[in-house]
């Protein structure tokens, strides 16, 4: 696949970009004034109407609703429509001055998201984070478990970090409507130190498109 620099953004007010910071990559300088990121997958109109899988769009915002990047997925079209959330894909993710910032890969895994079948050489999936592109700075990996999500993060050199499990049921609808909730914890599992969460978007919007909202504190 080929790597472009994102052109094209959505209209958004962006937040205002900060000074550069002391030993923070160029283009995440956001990060170390947020207290939170929201992202909002967008509504593809033409995923509703033919049914076809889209490349998946994003708008990271702050806690007031300011746009701080923008992510846009880069796959093959076969890919989207045959292999779902196995499929080999690239996520840029680009600041307001439509410079890619950050790069996500995630290579194709068979029967990834089976908690109690992943290891570290299958299944399980994993995703390599760059920044700036070019720079590995971490992974995240799927870990085995019988029936919660285990996630773990690891660094640049592949040491752990830290630990994230979700609960045993993460349905939402219309009588559950809790975000639903996965701590982030240190290897001890004793302190947690943030959160990633998936928010219920509303009746329309879960029945009709599969257009997510998560957020990371």
């Amino acid at each position: 696949m080929s790597y472009p620099i994102i052109k094209r953004q959505p209209a958004r007010q962006w937040m205002e970009a900060p000074q550069g910071v002391s030993g923070i990559p160029p283009g995440l300088e956001y990060m170390s004034s947020l207290d939170q990121l929201i992202v909002k997958q967008r509504v593809e109109f033409g995923e509703m109407l033919s049914g076809l899988e889209m490349r998946n769009k994003y708008d990271v915002l702050n806690s007031v609703g300011q746009q701080c990047y923008y992510a846009e997925e880069e796959s093959e079209f076969c890919h989207r429509q045959w292999c779902g959330p196995m499929r080999e894909y690239v996520m840029h993710i680009s600041d307001n001055s439509q410079q890619e910032v950050m790069r996500v890969r995630h290579d194709f895994v068979c029967c990834v998201g089976c908690c109690w079948c992943a290891t570290d050489s299958s299944c399980g999936y994993e995703i390599q984070i760059e920044a700036p592109v070019g720079n590995v700075i971490g992974y995240a990996k799927q870990q085995t478990s019988k029936w919660k999500p285990h996630i773990r993060i690891f660094d640049a050199n592949r040491q752990p970090l830290y630990v994230v499990r979700g609960p045993c049921c993460g349905c939402q609808g219309v009588c559950c409507t809790d975000d639903v909730d996965f701590p982030i914890r240190d290897l001890t599992e004793q302190n947690v130190l943030g959160r990633m969460f998936k928010r219920w978007a509303g009746c329309g919007r879960e029945m009709f498109t599969d257009a997510d909202t998560f957020g990371v504190t």
